[in-house]
């Protein structure tokens, strides 16, 4: 029996109108969603924040039991769901996979969450017991955005939930479905009282209305830088805790001593997977200058040899552009760039929502689809003299992702300890996500990691200190 049912998706009236979910492979309509308005924003919270103190109240062996067959349901419904990830968000089939593993294993983790020792025993000066307990926050808000629409919802829906909050999901409306239908859904299959989650697909002004509701005392975004900023400027003026994972333009370096036979792969998949339309997608490949020119035509070569276009139909290494607005600002990014100077190695141009996997090189400062995250299937390669430089050249406004390629480990972790980043890895690129793993970036990419384990207890709780007295204490008057 199908999970999804567009009949009966969406329980609750919303005001903000009909929405045509489009599939940008073919631009065919794949279902019609209603949009949530303000004023849908604030009913949900409140029923949110009613349902929520009896699911605190809740044993945390049930609690957890409810998030075990959450996991349980993403494999058990993985064809259907892998084809709205494929079909919706422009995925190739191999990208949904990760996705739906990954949901379930967000799923896992937060179970274990419900029965983690909850707090403290502290000494104190007085006769009387002391102690700290994390307590639920009440409400979350969670806004997720469309390029891994599924794990990007999961990974704070599931951990919030299972510390005993509710939810209000705003998924982007591009991937309203997969983002967020799909997850109440298996939610609602798994034994989730109703209105702990509450899912409104909606744009800006809904986004907006969910920041401000009082009934939602933190937020979780995961988004532009810009959009970010704009979230962390309203939820401070409220005194609310804004959790913003935010853009990145992570940087890949090549050292020296690279095997540059072993590296272009890793490199292509750091750039080009989903389409670069990843927040840790490799947006700079620093190469030092021994191994340039050979790295520029290899990695252009393998560009030219992958696979663009229809990813439920055919078989290919990259889908889709998300939309029309997207394409325009990959190509004025990089058309901008040929005209100060940058050379187009591979790609440079696209078929409708397709396009081609891109190399520049002769980037500099200046370039544009250098100096700014393109969102992308891009990759500007520079060259370097030196660790000084590389580890210069790597820092930046943003702080999210970092990768470095060397046979010297040691080396290549102490160059790391000098690029402020949330994220390092070396002998891979920059693309990787574990749901046991903290996960988040620093600077304009965001204020820090906030998910896995102890980041989400600190996301998703608060904590209250409490002592208890034999007698009532004496005072002096």
């Amino acid at each position: 029996m199908p999970l999804l049912d567009p009949k009966t998706w969406q329980s609750r009236t919303l005001a903000g109108g009909e929405y045509a979910v489009t599939e940008p492979a073919t631009g065919e309509t794949l279902a019609t969603v209603t949009l949530a308005a303000a004023e849908d924003v604030a009913t949900a919270a409140r029923d949110a924040r009613a349902a929520q103190a009896e699911w605190a109240k809740a044993p945390h062996f049930v609690r957890a039991a409810v998030l075990r067959r959450a996991g349980d349901l993403f494999a058990a419904h993985a064809d259907e769901l892998r084809e709205w990830i494929v079909r919706e968000s422009g995925s190739i089939p191999g990208k949904a996979d990760f996705e739906l593993h990954v949901a379930a294993q967000e799923c896992y983790e937060a179970a274990a969450l419900a029965s983690r020792p909850s707090g403290q025993v502290l000494p104190s000066e007085a006769p009387r017991l002391s102690y700290t307990r994390r307590v639920p926050v009440g409400v979350v808000g969670v806004i997720s955005p469309f390029n891994a629409p599924l794990i990007l919802s999961i990974r704070s829906v599931a951990p919030a939930l299972a510390l005993g909050n509710a939810v209000v999901l705003k998924p982007d409306p591009r991937t309203a479905v997969c983002g967020g239908l799909a997850l109440a859904a298996v939610f609602a299959e798994a034994g989730l009282p109703e209105g702990l989650l509450q899912v409104l697909p909606g744009g800006p002004e809904a986004g907006q209305a969910l920041v401000a509701d009082p009934n939602v005392p933190v937020i979780s975004f995961t988004g532009s830088t810009a959009a970010g900023r704009a979230v962390g400027e309203a939820a401070g003026r409220l005194l609310k805790r804004a959790h913003l994972e935010l853009g990145g333009n992570s940087a890949l370096i090549v050292l020296e001593d690279a095997d540059i036979d072993a590296v272009i792969s890793t490199a292509a998949w750091g750039s080009f997977f989903h389409q670069g339309q990843i927040c840790m997608t490799t947006g700079r490949h620093l190469v030092h200058a021994s191994l340039y020119e050979e790295y520029v035509e290899r990695l252009a070569a393998k560009a030219d040899s992958l696979a663009v276009g229809d990813p439920h139909r055919e078989q290919v290494h990259l889908g889709p552009i998300i939309d029309s607005a997207q394409l325009a600002k990959i190509q004025g990014l990089v058309e901008s760039s040929t005209a100060r100077g940058a050379k187009l190695a591979a790609g440079g141009t696209h078929e409708r929502l397709f396009y081609r996997p891109t190399v520049l090189a002769g980037v500099d400062d200046a370039t544009p689809a250098y100096a700014e995250e393109v969102f992308g299937p891009v990759a500007p390669v520079r060259s370097f003299a030196d660790a000084d430089e590389a580890a210069a050249l790597a820092a930046g406004p943003y702080g999210l992702a970092l990768g470095i390629v060397t046979r010297d480990t040691a080396r290549g972790l102490d160059l790391a300890e000098r690029i402020p980043t949330g994220i390092a890895h070396i002998n891979d690129q920059t693309v990787n996500d574990e749901a046991v793993a903290p996960f988040g970036g620093i600077a304009a990419s965001g204020t820090g990691a906030r998910f896995g384990g102890e980041a989400n207890l600190e996301a998703f709780t608060d904590v209250r200190w409490t002592t208890v007295r034999g007698d009532v204490a004496p005072y002096p008057f």
